[in-house]
């Protein structure tokens, strides 16, 4: 993980050895698979619970000098497709002293200094906390929880090292009554969306849960709640 200073702000990424990773290791190793498999594709083809059999049936029987390169020229754009997927996954965060930026897949979101109350690392999220207790931002995350702690410092940002809220967390399950109206119904779209994988619909029910100031965290397939507590007593 990196972190560097452009002016006055600290970006913490994972530098350019992930990059270099992600656009040239996970093609190499793509490749490579795709090799291995095209020798064991004589015996791929007698399984019949293996997926893409009608594949393996013609790497089977072309001669090697076909399908080497074929079976190898697959595995690369597998490996290829998953280097987008990661590249367009990877959080990059700009620390200023009046806002911070979090980026990923090409959007960008500003969160402004006088907003926030306290960051945190929950797990493998970055939190930021607003005043009144609720969520501004949860991004997934894999940056080194040092390097940002050091970004955000530097900065003068409130980071509190972890979650001031947490022994409020309840459990979720079906029914509770001390949940707003409308909250249960959206986390059981949600533990559907969490079971399913659906990483973009569990992301927008998250922020549905958060207009009705309940906030949620994960463990896991299992999730957690509680409301916000409101502003803060004057």
């Amino acid at each position: 993980m990196v972190a560097r200073h452009t002016g006055e702000d600290v970006v913490v990424d994972g530098g350019r050895g992930e990059l270099v990773l992600f656009w040239a290791g996970f093609p190499l190793l793509g490749a490579g698979l795709g090799a291995g498999l095209t020798a064991l594709s004589g015996w791929i083809a007698g399984l019949p619970w293996f997926p893409f059999q009608g594949l393996f049936e013609l790497l089977d029987r072309w001669p090697d000098e076909r399908a080497y390169p074929i079976g190898a020229g697959l595995g690369l754009l597998g490996g290829l497709a998953l280097a987008v997927v990661a590249v367009r996954d990877r959080l990059t965060v700009t620390v200023g002293h009046h806002t911070v930026r979090l980026h990923r897949d090409g959007h960008g979101r500003d969160v402004a200094h006088a907003d926030v109350a306290g960051v945190f690392v929950d797990g493998e999220a970055l939190v930021l906390l607003d005043t009144a207790g609720g969520e501004l931002a949860r991004e997934k995350s894999d940056l080194d929880t040092e390097r940002l702690r050091e970004a955000f410092t530097r900065q003068g940002w409130p980071w509190t090292g972890q979650d001031p809220h947490r022994d409020a967390y309840r459990r979720w399950v079906e029914g509770l009554p001390d949940l707003p109206p409308g909250a249960d119904a959206l986390l059981r779209a949600r533990q559907r969306a969490l079971d399913g994988g659906h990483d973009a619909e569990t992301r927008e029910l998250h922020g549905e849960l958060a207009r009705l100031g309940v906030v949620v965290r994960d463990e896991g397939k299992r999730q957690y709640w509680r409301l916000v507590p409101g502003p803060p007593p004057r």
